[in-house]
């Protein structure tokens, strides 16, 4: 039976890590900071994530607590890298539970970012999409024409099949 307390949380993950269980601190742990902003989870997690070769994920867990140091600092180098410094892939690849409010300054700064982001791409999408502007109820369309083929061809070859069954039962 697992302790759900959060200092419970930690140092039964601590015990799994250190039984050679990284994996299952580590599903432990990302379970927890899914719905608890804890700040030792989050920390042990990042460690557990490091440990494992996972650095991008270490990176943004480790921003998330604003850890420091040269390990750190690769680790988030390697997640900027992986989402192409992409700040809306960025956003959505931290846990939960540190992008819910209240957040630390640089967790929002993130989060303006991947906003501004998202809504200068929608305000340029349109002006690169050749069809921007046209009605989708214009022009002519191809499936339209195939479903209506079909459908008469049904229609009519169940009415050929019906007079043929009813040759055969009724006589002459």
């Amino acid at each position: 039976m697992t302790d759900a307390t959060p200092g419970g949380v930690v140092a039964q993950a601590r015990a799994e890590r250190d039984a050679g269980a990284a994996w299952r601190a580590r599903d432990l742990l990302a379970a927890h900071v899914e719905t608890e902003a804890d700040p030792h989870a989050l920390a042990l997690l990042a460690d557990v994530l490091h440990g494992m070769g996972d650095l991008p994920r270490a990176g943004a867990v480790w921003f998330a607590v604003g850890a420091k140091g040269p390990e750190v600092d690769a680790a988030v180098a390697a997640w900027r890298e992986q989402s192409r410094d992409d700040f809306a892939v960025m956003w959505r690849s931290l846990p939960a539970s540190v992008r819910a409010e209240p957040r630390a300054r640089r967790l929002e700064a993130l989060r303006e970012r991947a906003l501004a982001q998202e809504g200068q791409e929608r305000s340029e999408g349109p002006a690169t999409d050749p069809d921007a502007g046209q009605d989708d109820d214009s022009g002519f369309d191809l499936s339209w024409l195939v479903a209506w083929t079909l459908a008469i061809a049904f229609v009519v070859f169940a009415v050929i099949g019906f007079v043929t069954v009813l040759g055969w039962v009724v006589p002459g």
